[in-house]
């Protein structure tokens, strides 16, 4: 179980990953050894599942984002089995979702231009043999950057 300052340790690593354990136990009123042992702790309990930089995309070239709503022809386990290695190996795709609903998939992907997404679209998804429809909406604008999760 969580308590208070396991809460409030979370949500400042999830701010700031790079806080040190003298930084943390100034936030949480704590010594750094304490500290740092709470996060070791949440770390091997697998509250923490790890550590990464989030970049611009931009920046590195990826001006396309894009969800790409994914519909199957036929839902056997092989169809199904499939269908999930082929998007794992896909570089564009940045997560994925199974869901209710009409549309089966949900990917979230991106891509260095509408060509790329188009490629992706027309010669990586719709040729596998258990795919059916494959409906795109192109992100305009993000007006929430990806937050923290809830604690």
């Amino acid at each position: 179980m969580l308590d208070k300052m396991d809460t409030r340790l979370l949500d400042a690593l999830q701010k700031d990953a790079h806080l040190t354990a003298q930084q943390l136990g100034d936030i949480l009123n704590l010594s750094p050894s304490q500290a740092g042992r709470r996060r070791q702790r949440l770390e091997s309990e697998g509250y923490i599942q790890g550590y990464s930089a989030r970049l611009d995309p931009g920046r590195i070239g990826l001006t396309v984002q894009g969800f790409v709503q994914v519909q199957l022809a036929t839902h056997g386990p092989e169809q199904s089995e499939s269908f999930s290695r082929l998007i794992k190996m896909r570089p564009e795709v940045i997560s994925a979702w199974t869901l209710t609903g009409e549309a089966d998939y949900l990917l979230r992907v991106y891509c260095s231009d509408l060509a790329a997404l188009n490629t992706l679209i027309h010669e990586v998804l719709l040729p596998h043999p258990a795919v059916a429809r494959v409906q795109s909406q192109i992100v305009m604008d993000q007006l929430k950057q990806d937050a923290p999760l809830p604690t």
